[in-house]
């Protein structure tokens, strides 16, 4: 069987896996990354790239060429509540350079970062090569088994990391425990024109018992329509018709567009859940984003806490993949780094699913402003909290100059 010799072997070519080898490739690591599909073009896959990616990009010299590229800027976020319009955050007052959301389809973004990091020569990224398996041992992972276009394929490394989403291959292998967290919804993910009297705003809209997020794209919306877990099939049994005149009550400016919707292939089912593995490390191996923590799309925080998760690996596992003395002290320091944030933010968005979201989703009747939104509206300037929270962070990263 074929055999690739590497430091590190990184299996997911996502925001974690790739800027992980970015970072390390900078740092002079041979890094190989294996992304199972021939390309980066999926659904579901976040767009929000936020001020504390944003500040990392400029720490790394490249924001300017990133903002050069398509991409809509979004300064406040607000939302549609019956008939009450309420701005729920304000970016201008953050303590970052990009003081907005940037919207950018995440297939542009992961080309764009490849872009950057094969500028490395020790950078090397495998696309159509889907780990099947991994290589172990004496305890140890030192490795992965992979199939590819001209068949099998051996990568061993000092270390491999699983960076492969919510349904990662590596930790399903490695037999770590996951604990689930409560996820009472599911999103249905479909897009429709935009017209230029539609607005601006990116926001979300609430009315009696129905909940729809509504992305700028451009020249589209991207659009998430929020049911209970498990009531996709009884929206297929009521009919497309029906499903449409949903989400015309909710957005009556969008009901001669939504002929685009042709079929049940045009709305795709996101499912939404939210876990976290107790370890995310043994010898070998490590896991990070959501191959370690499967976030809610709650605040578009997803894709941001994952590349967090990439440069505090980097930052604490460049040094010693240098040395090639990887130990499983250094990999606990990145869960020890990491864990405390994904925390934080799943409680919160755990918080708002039970308090807000089952709320509206279980009853028919216009609910009233929960209290957090009446003392938002009451007092502008707290806007700077969720600003931050959505925006920053808790624990924000900051690539080591030597990365």
């Amino acid at each position: 069987m074929p055999t690739i010799q590497t430091q590190c072997c990184i299996v997911g070519g996502g925001p974690a896996g790739m800027m992980l080898g970015f970072l390390l490739a900078r740092a002079g690591i041979a890094v190989v990354i294996l992304e199972k599909h021939a390309d980066f073009l999926r659904d579901f896959r976040g767009d929000t790239i936020h001020p504390s990616t944003l500040e990392l990009m400029y720490e790394l010299g490249i924001l300017d060429d990133f903002l050069r590229r398509p991409h809509q800027e979004v300064r406040e976020l607000g939302a549609q509540i019956g008939d009450e319009f309420v701005m729920l955050a304000d970016f201008s007052h953050l303590p970052t350079r990009c003081k907005f959301l940037a919207l950018m389809p995440q297939w542009d973004f992961l080309d764009f970062l490849t872009e950057h990091a094969r500028r490395y020569p020790k950078f090397q990224l495998k696309m159509e090569t889907e780990v099947v398996g991994s290589l172990e041992e004496r305890g140890e992972i030192v490795g992965v088994r992979a199939n590819t276009p001209d068949g099998e394929l051996q990568v061993r490394a000092k270390l491999t990391v699983g960076a492969d989403g919510r349904h990662s291959i590596v930790r399903e292998k490695a037999g770590f425990q996951v604990d689930e967290l409560a996820a009472p919804m599911d999103v249905l993910w479909f897009r429709v024109s935009r017209q230029s009297d539609d607005g601006e705003q990116t926001l979300g809209r609430i009315i009696k018992g129905k909940m729809l997020v509504m992305l700028n794209r451009g020249n589209y919306w991207q659009c998430g329509y929020l049911i209970r877990k498990g009531d996709f099939d009884a929206i297929k049994q009521s009919g497309l018709a029906s499903f449409r005149n949903d989400i015309v009550s909710i957005a009556p400016f969008l009901r001669d567009r939504l002929t685009e919707l042709k079929g049940w292939d045009d709305i795709k089912l996101l499912t939404v859940r939210v876990d976290r593995i107790r370890k995310w490390y043994r010898p070998g191996l490590l896991c990070i984003g959501d191959a370690a923590h499967a976030m809610s799309p709650v605040g578009g925080v997803g894709i941001n806490l994952a590349i967090q998760d990439a440069v505090g690996a980097a930052n604490i596992l460049a040094a010693p993949l240098g040395r090639g003395t990887v130990s499983a002290s250094d990999l606990q320091k990145v869960q020890r780094r990491r864990e405390l944030p994904t925390r934080v933010i799943q409680a919160a968005q755990v918080f708002i699913q039970n308090r807000l979201i089952l709320r509206v989703l279980s009853t028919n009747e216009q609910i009233s402003l929960p209290w957090p939104i009446k003392v938002l509206r009451r007092w502008p300037f707290l806007r700077r909290i969720p600003a931050r929270l959505v925006g920053i962070g808790f624990r924000a990263e900051h690539v080591k100059r030597w990365t």
